[in-house]
Order: C-alpha cells, then structure tokens, then sequence
C-alpha cells in the first residue's frame, strides 16, 4: 500500500513539474538607447551589420552592457540620427518593425515639440540606437 501511494504521489509530482523551455525567441528589435544630446549635426540614418561598424558601439559606456559578443554575428544596429535641433523635445520614434521574408521593414517617426510646450532653447541632437535580431537586409521608411 505504501508503494502505491508512493508511485501515486511521485506520478503527480513528475506530472505537475514545470517544463523549461530555452525555446524563448527573442524580440525582433531592441531600443538601446535614445538620448536628446550627443548625435551628429547631419540627418543621417545608418545601418550596421559589419563586425568592424558594430565593434565601433562596444566603445559607448552606455551601449557596452547591453551588446554582447554574440550578437555582432546575428544581430543588425541602426543608428537614427535627426541632426542638430534649435530646441529640445525632439524623438525618433520607433512605430513598427516587421519581419519579411527577404528583409526587415522598419517605420520611424520623427516626434517635433509642440510650439506651446515649454521646451528649453539651447541646441541638442537627438538620436537613437536600435538592435535588430537579425541579419537581413534593412528597410527604413
């Protein structure tokens, strides 16, 4: 009777145990970082999937936690750069990025301060960094 109850409650346990699945898929694009200051003075976007271009990102205190070694192989980085502002509270704005068979479609927006917001007058470069988990080719729109 003892075995019963035993082979019983080791069934249940065995049966109620969590699976772990390593399967997880990662997100098909990451923000790293997007800061009002410190782009370049010309509207540029650029995309960079060469070793040596992202290796150039592994220099940036602020991009080298979350870039790991593994993905200069299978992941892309697109720099969005809108170039020098008279103000503050100007974004680039990640809308949608889709996956297709031949490439990957991203849509950006370009986010302009209301005129009665009260934003600071000084000049700033807004840019952002984004990591695609793939190599395929790029599309920006």
């Amino acid at each position: 009777m003892k075995k019963l109850i035993y082979l019983v409650i080791m069934t249940v346990l065995v049966a109620c145990a969590s699976k772990n699945t390593s399967d997880t898929k990662k997100p098909i694009f990451e923000i790293l970082t997007t800061q009002s200051d410190g782009g370049a003075n010309i509207r540029f976007y650029e995309i960079l999937s060469e070793p040596k271009e992202i290796n150039m990102l592994l220099s940036d205190p602020n991009l080298k936690r979350k870039i790991k070694q593994e993905d200069i192989q299978t992941s892309n980085f697109i720099i969005l750069n809108m170039g020098e502002k008279s103000s503050g509270g100007y974004k680039i704005k990640v809308e949608n990025v889709e996956e297709t068979a031949i490439n990957i479609v991203v849509t950006i927006k370009e986010i302009i301060p209301a005129v009665n917001d009260n934003t600071i007058f000084v000049l700033s470069s807004p840019y952002t960094i984004v990591k695609i988990n793939s190599k395929k080719p790029i599309v920006i729109k």
